[in-house]
């Protein structure tokens, strides 16, 4: 849902000469600065070397809701699988600005009661120790539309424009989301982890 936010973003932002997405289903976005590489399986990335060099930046929106699943298996989706990805990346462009996408409350210190924040804390801190020319976390929380998506269920839109009412601080659009990390690219940020007001001061810059 994010990733699809973000990528409309970027398609539409002119400092964004090309973009390439890595799924492992076909997209039915069609853009002419658009290329699309499909992979099955994220920790096999290095099997298409060639095909991901040449890039500045990453922005790593894969992931998945922790309700009913075990811990080892959402261990290996999050942090397993991003880190896999993250390093074959490096290996092929060294000037590379890494951004992942985390979540409101996540746990850097990894010893919380809450099994997702401290699995996605854990990702982050093994992210910052990479030799990115840059790495960044962001942790949004609720989030609204862009014009144009077409993932997202009905009723989280509902619950977010509701929690909106009551603590509009607290949400954020995706395409602040999707400016932010365009930013973080062309001007840098300050911290690594940015929150929810981080996010809508960059996206701002």
């Amino acid at each position: 849902m994010l990733g699809e936010g973000v990528l409309l973003e970027c398609l539409q932002n002119p400092a964004v000469q090309e973009v390439l997405i890595i799924n492992r289903k076909p997209s039915p976005i069609k853009h002419a600065k658009l290329t699309e590489l499909l992979v099955p399986d994220f920790t096999k990335l290095s099997d298409l070397a060639n095909a991901i060099k040449g890039y500045d930046a990453c922005f790593y929106c894969a992931g998945i809701s922790s309700v009913g699943m075990k811990e080892k298996k959402y261990h290996h989706i999050t942090y397993d699988t991003t880190l896999a990805f993250a390093k074959t990346l490096l290996e092929q462009n060294k000037e590379m600005v890494f951004c992942f996408v985390s979540g409101s409350h996540t746990d850097s210190s990894e010893k919380g009661k809450l099994m997702w924040a401290r699995v996605k804390g854990k990702t982050e801190n093994a992210l910052m120790a990479l030799p990115f020319k840059a790495e960044y976390n962001f942790r949004p929380g609720a989030m609204l539309t862009t014009p144009g998506q077409k993932n997202g269920k009905a009723i989280y839109y509902f619950i977010v424009k509701l929690i909106r009412v009551f603590s509009p601080k607290s949400i954020l659009t995706m395409q602040q989301v999707g400016v932010a990390m365009i930013n973080s690219v062309l001007k840098g940020y300050p911290k690594q982890v940015l929150e929810i007001a981080d996010i809508r001061i960059l996206a701002k810059s």
